[in-house]
């Protein structure tokens, strides 16, 4: 999984008083958990434009000043509720032997033939969360769907795999293709005129 590098400077204050004057600064103030005690740190606000604006996972090095270097993974974010600035994030320590658990998106591969044949594409389940080693956390999960007719779906069972646990039930549909008034039932060589793709169907 790809990683975002974070330059932050250790806080040596924690108040109200110091939050507000690095918020004022245009800096985010952090908490690093996971270690043996939390660190407490400050970062530019633009330094985290490619971790949380994106529908992607990533994980974070977070270098503080002085030489420290620490993999780590977003737990929580605050964001103003009127500006949408962030306001605070919440950081956890990776260790190499430790799982954790993470949000990972999923993106749908091919076109379905019970799309081209009139169907309605279902995306239900946009990300799925996992259990892993951080050595083993996917970027995303690639669903096939080019086999995918009218009435069937894809649930969490075909996904399962001994590098990571799958923390929902294994009947949770991830994706399926619901008929529409206007569907019709083809072969799988029919209906390619006027194909559309999976991404303008997850779109309705």
């Amino acid at each position: 999984m790809k990683s975002i590098t974070i330059s932050g400077s250790k806080r040596e204050s924690v108040g109200k008083k110091a939050t507000k004057a690095l918020r004022n600064a245009g800096k985010v103030p952090c908490v690093l958990y996971g270690g043996e005690t939390p660190l407490h740190f400050s970062a530019d606000e633009p330094a985290f434009k490619n971790l949380v604006y994106t529908p992607n996972a990533h994980t974070a090095v977070i270098e503080i000043e002085g030489g420290n270097k620490f993999d780590a993974v977003l737990q929580d974010i605050q964001f103003h509720p009127v500006t949408d600035a962030i306001l605070h994030i919440d950081f956890y320590q990776l260790f190499a032997d430790k799982e954790v658990t993470m949000d990972i998106p999923v993106r749908l591969v091919g076109n379905s033939p019970g799309v081209r044949n009139g169907g309605r594409l279902l995306f239900r389940k946009r990300k799925l969360t996992i259990k892993a080693l951080p050595a083993k956390l996917p970027d995303f999960f690639d669903i096939d769907i080019s086999k995918l007719k009218i009435g069937a779906n894809i649930a969490v069972a075909t996904l399962l795999n001994d590098e990571f646990s799958i923390l929902h039930p294994e009947n949770t549909v991830v994706v399926q293709v619901k008929s529409a008034r206007n569907a019709v039932v083809l072969d799988d060589e029919e209906g390619e005129e006027g194909a559309e793709g999976a991404t303008e169907a997850a779109a309705e």
